[in-house]
């Protein structure tokens, strides 16, 4: 990639990060169900997020292969990974 700084969303870039560490601690990419589980959202969501990521040009990905999404910025570019809070209808006492 070029020596030009990639823009992204402060979510995308959430993503991106969590693609990045996840790929150091388990040594290999993870799944669209690692990143609904991390996120807690819905596959439809995640699978937009990961189409509009790669039509960015900050992934790729190999067609029909399982955990294959690559990062194409460098990790110095990524924010830092946040925790996500969870969000309830629960009321609390």
């Amino acid at each position: 990639m070029d020596a030009a700084i990639p823009t992204f969303t402060a979510k995308q870039g959430q993503y991106l990060a969590f693609i990045h560490a996840y790929a150091c601690i388990f040594g290999r990419s993870p799944a669209e169900a690692d990143l609904q589980q991390h996120f807690r959202v819905s596959p439809p969501s995640v699978h937009q997020m990961v189409l509009t990521l790669e039509r960015q040009r900050l992934i790729k990905r190999l067609p029909g292969v399982a955990r294959s999404i690559e990062l194409l910025i460098e990790p110095e570019k990524l924010p830092t990974l946040t925790a996500q809070t969870v969000k309830s209808s629960v009321q609390r006492y």
